[in-house]
C-alpha cells in the first residue's frame, strides 16, 4: 500500500502511528461510550502540529503537499475517524480563508489556530444542507462592522473552536450570488453553540449547533468579496472530499486489519477461519476496493498538488471510498458473526463510523449529481 512513498513520508506516517497507537487508540473505545471530549489527547496532536498540515509554511503551518497530508489523515483515522475528523476541520476551515485570498485575513486566521485552538466551517443549518441557497443565516453591513444573525447546525468543533467561517446571506435576492463568507473570533458577543448531537459515530469529534445572536465583526472580517461565499464554499468542499475520502480509507484497512487477526485465531471447524475459502474471498474483495480508493484518493491529492482541475474526481473518490468503507466494515461484523455485534469489539464502532463518510462534505447522491454533471458535459 506504501510501496512509492518517500523516506520522509514513511517516517512521518510512522510518527502518526505511534501517536495512534499510544495516545488515540487506548481512549478511543471509553470516549466512543462515553461521549467525552478528549481534550488533552487533542492537545498532544495539535503540540505536534496535527492541525496545521493545511496551513502555509511561512505562517507556522506544516507546509507539506497534499497528498502527503491525506497519507496521514488516512493513518490517523485507523485509530479514530472522529479524532481524525475533528483535527480536519481545522485543515477545511483554513481552506476556505486560504482561498479569499487575503493575507492578513489568513494571519488571523492562524494566529488563533496555531497555538493549539479549533477552528470550524459554517455552512449546514437546519433548512439548508445540500442546497446552500436555502440559507437563512444573513449579514447586513452596519457602518465599519457586518452584523449576524442565524443558527448553524451538525457543525463539527462547533462547540469548542476558537475561529468560526459562517457562512451567511448578504443580499437573499440574489440566491447562492447573495452569500458571503466571514471569519468569526470565538470571543465575539452573541457567538455561542447551541445543542452537541448524541451521534452514532466519529464520536470523539464535537459536533454542535453555532448560534449567532447580532454578532458584530470588522469589514474586513469578510473572506474575500461580498458575494463569494458560495464558490468559495464549493472550491473548499472539493478540497474536502479527499481529505474525507482518506479518512474513510483508514476506516477501512482497520477494519480489515482487524479482520486478518480474527481470522487466524479464531477456529470453527478445527482450523482457523482465515482457512475458509468463503470468507478468503470476502477478504479479498475488501482489500480489492480499500486499494482501489487509496490509489484514487492519492490520484486526487495529485493532481491539487499539481495544479490541475479536481472537481469531479474529487467527487469520484468521495463517494467510492465511503462507499468502499462502508462495505468494508460491514463485511468485517459479518465475518466476526455475532462477536462483530458486540461491543467488546472494534468492528461495530468502524462501521458506526463510516456510515457519516456518505453523508458530510456533500452527500453521496449529490457527488453522482456532480459526477454526471461533469460527464454530460
Amino acid at each position: 500500500m506504501n510501496k512509492l512513498l518517500t523516506q520522509e513520508q514513511l517516517d512521518l506516517v510512522d510518527l502518526v502511528a505511534e501517536f495512534g497507537k499510544n495516545e488515540v487508540d487506548p481512549v478511543s473505545a471509553e470516549c466512543d461510550r462515553s461521549g467525552e471530549f478528549p481534550w488533552e489527547v487533542y492537545r498532544k496532536a495539535f503540540d505536534m502540529g496535527l492541525h496545521m498540515m493545511d496551513i502555509p509554511y511561512e505562517l507556522g503551518g506544516a507546509g507539506i503537499d497534499f497528498e502527503t497530508s491525506l497519507i496521514l489523515t488516512e493513518e490517523l483515522a485507523k485509530y479514530d475517524a472522529g479524532f481524525a475528523t475533528s483535527v480536519g476541520a481545522v485543515g477545511l476551515a483554513a481552506k476556505a480563508v486560504i482561498m479569499g485570498r487575503n493575507p492578513e485575513l489568513v494571519k488571523k486566521f492562524a494566529d488563533i489556530v496555531l497555538p493549539g485552538k479549533f477552528a470550524a466551517f459554517c455552512l449546514t443549518e437546519p433548512n439548508a444542507g445540500s442546497d446552500a441557497s436555502a440559507t437563512k443565516t444573513t449579514a447586513v453591513l452596519d457602518g465599519d462592522e457586518w452584523v449576524l444573525n442565524g443558527r448553524k447546525c451538525f457543525i463539527t468543533n462547533g462547540g469548542v473552536s476558537g475561529v468560526y467561517i459562517v457562512f451567511a446571506m448578504t443580499d437573499p435576492a440574489k440566491g447562492t450570488r447573495g452569500i458571503s463568507a466571514f471569519l468569526v473570533e470565538s470571543d465575539r458577543e452573541g457567538l455561542s453553540s447551541g445543542k452537541e448531537e448524541d451521534k452514532m459515530g466519529i464520536r470523539l469529534s464535537n459536533t454542535s449547533d453555532v448560534v449567532l445572536e447580532n454578532v458584530r465583526v470588522p469589514k474586513e472580517n469578510l473572506i474575500g468579496k461580498e458575494g463569494m461565499g458560495f464558490p468559495i464554499a464549493m472550491l473548499t468542499l472539493d478540497r474536502a472530499r479527499p481529505v474525507a475520502a482518506a479518512a474513510a480509507v483508514g476506516i477501512a484497512q482497520r477494519a480489515i486489519d482487524e479482520c486478518v487477526a480474527y481470522m487466524k485465531q479464531r477456529k470453527t471447524f478445527g482450523r482457523p477461519i482465515a482457512k475458509h475459502q468463503a470468507l478468503q474471498f470476502k477478504l479479498a474483495d475488501m482489500e480489492i476496493s480499500c486499494e482501489v480508493a487509496r490509489q484514487y484518493v492519492r490520484h486526487v491529492a495529485r493532481l491539487v498538488d499539481a495544479d490541475k482541475p479536481y472537481s469531479e474526481e474529487a467527487a469520484i473518490c468521495k463517494t467510492f471510498a465511503s462507499d468502499a468503507a462502508m462495505k468494508i466494515t460491514v463485511e468485517a461484523v459479518q465475518i466476526f458473526a455475532g462477536y462483530g455485534y458486540s461491543r467488546e469489539y472494534p468492528v461495530e464502532k468502524l462501521m458506526r463510523d463510516a456510515k457519516i463518510f456518505q453523508i458530510f462534505e456533500g452527500t453521496n447522491e449529490i457527488q453522482r449529481m456532480v459526477i454526471a454533471g461533469q460527464v454530460l458535459k
